[in-house]
């Protein structure tokens, strides 16, 4: 990628000396989460990825320029309720470039940008997959695609179960990207920590981690997907979750909802019927995700 990317003074810093770095995506703050309650979990995440001794790198696009690391200013422009950003994949950073529009980035986006910046390490909620249906509809989420050609190690929860998670794990395995579970040997499914797939891989530490992500980018081009499940305490009830998912996928169809769309209407959803129990398993598990995402990226500095 030769896209021009700005970067803070600390994220440049931190990058020519060496020192560990997490980049965090901006759509799950300007699109996944309600105004106040963004900012402050973007003030969290950066505060979480510094605790654990690295440098966070919030990705946006601004007025047509892309940025790794947000001043204060260009945060609150991001979290704001009239930011009107756009929600930008990999296939839609070019238009916004060239246009001198400002969106959010999403994981295929924020991980191209972040690899073009020389950040290896990405933190975020939930990986985008495989739709129900997509032998039909060809509804694939550019995560893994991307995923098969860029070298970042994504952290996340697994995927969320309105998605064919057997066929999700089936692609990243044509692409050759490794699939890590975190302390576990089942493959999350974001509000759950089990998606009822194993994963072909286990490791239980960060330097375990590290240790399989630096030999595969002796071998291979591709990413790494490390699963981390959501700390048990913020699980969702499976009669809440098989509810929620229930209503949503039954809303999905009335209103003819698909492609990108799906995952804003389903959080949606699931954040207004769940009296807020979504969005604190949704804060916790995306904190969680930092926190792993910089020690790992501790050990691999």
């Amino acid at each position: 990628m030769t896209t021009p990317i700005t970067l803070s003074d600390e994220v440049a810093d931190a990058v020519h000396s060496g020192r560990a770095i997490v980049a965090l995506e901006s759509t799950i703050l300007s699109h996944g989460l309600p105004p106040g309650r963004n900012l402050a979990v973007a003030n969290r995440l950066e505060e979480t990825v510094r605790a654990a001794g690295a440098v966070p790198a919030t990705i946006a696009v601004l007025d047509g320029v892309a940025h790794a690391g947000l001043s204060r200013a260009q945060l609150e422009r991001v979290c704001a309720a009239d930011a009107g950003l756009d929600k930008l994949s990999l296939r839609d950073l070019g238009p916004a470039i060239g246009l001198g529009r400002s969106g959010a980035t999403t994981v295929a986006s924020t991980s191209a940008l972040a690899h073009a910046a020389g950040i290896g390490v990405f933190a975020t909620g939930g990986l985008g997959g495989v739709h129900l249906g997509a032998g039909e509809s060809w509804d694939v989420s550019a995560d893994l695609g991307v995923l098969a050609r860029v070298p970042v190690l994504v952290v996340c929860s697994g995927v969320k179960s309105v998605l064919d998670i057997a066929a999700t794990l089936e692609v990243l395995e044509t692409n050759s990207v490794p699939v890590l579970g975190y302390a576990t040997g089942e493959f999350p499914a974001f509000y759950r920590r089990s998606s009822g797939f194993e994963v072909p891989w286990r490791v239980d530490d960060a330097a375990s981690a590290a240790a399989v992500v630096a030999a595969h980018r002796r071998v291979a081009s591709s990413g790494v997907l490390l699963a981390n499940p959501i700390p048990a305490t913020a699980e969702m009830s499976a009669e809440l979750h098989d509810r929620l998912l229930a209503e949503g996928l039954a809303l999905l169809d009335s209103r003819g909802v698909h492609g990108k769309e799906v995952t804003p209407v389903l959080l949606e959803h699931f954040h207004t019927a769940s009296g807020g129990v979504s969005l604190d398993a949704n804060e916790e598990l995306v904190v969680s995700n930092a926190r792993v995402a910089a020690e790992v990226a501790v050990e691999l500095a």
